[in-house]
This record gives structure tokens, C-alpha cells and sequence, in this order.
């Protein structure tokens, strides 16, 4: 992924809430499975981190995103952006 289409997409994520929450059960097969779903709808997701997860958002973006074949796009503070191109459902033309 460009910079140029990093950028976009983290404009595009600005005006969006976060769809799912990691707590203090952090990642499981349930939570990834959401995930999977979530972004073959949307194709671009926010997750929030909540205060009673001892994980680092960094590295939850990192794993979640390795698990579901994703991109990391930002983590700002503990909201994670991510972006994963649907098979079916193209809505994100990225710029070239």
C-alpha cells in the first residue's frame, strides 16, 4: 500500500466509529471471525481498545491483522483502522 492510499483511507476513517471493541478477553477465534465478515461488508474498519485490555493497540493491529489478511492502516491512541479489498462487495477505489 502507497502513502498516497494510506492517506486516503485514513481520511476516509475519520468519519467512521469503531464496529468492534477489544476488552479484556483480547482476541479470539469468535472475535476474528467477526472481523473476517466485517471487512469483506466494509472493506475499511475501526476497532477500539478498551481500558481493560493489558495488550498494546500496536500489536493487537498487528495480530488481528496477520489473522485476518488485512492491512493496517493507522493506530491512533487505541483506535486500530483497517482495510482488507472484498471479494464481492468492491466499494474503496484506492487512487493509484
Amino acid at each position: 500500500m502507497t502513502s498516497k492510499q494510506r492517506a486516503y483511507l485514513r481520511r476516509l476513517a475519520s468519519t467512521i466509529d469503531p464496529i468492534y471493541n477489544i476488552g479484556k478477553a483480547s482476541v479470539t477465534p469468535e472475535f476474528i471471525e467477526g472481523i473476517r465478515d466485517a471487512l469483506e461488508k466494509r472493506e475499511l474498519i475501526k476497532i477500539g481498545v478498551l481500558k481493560n485490555c493489558s495488550d498494546e493497540p500496536m500489536a493487537l493491529a498487528d495480530l488481528v491483522a496477520e489473522r485476518t489478511g488485512s492491512q493496517v492502516v493507522q493506530v491512533i491512541g487505541k483506535k486500530i483502522v483497517l482495510y482488507k479489498e472484498s471479494r464481492n462487495n468492491k466499494k474503496i477505489m484506492l487512487p493509484k
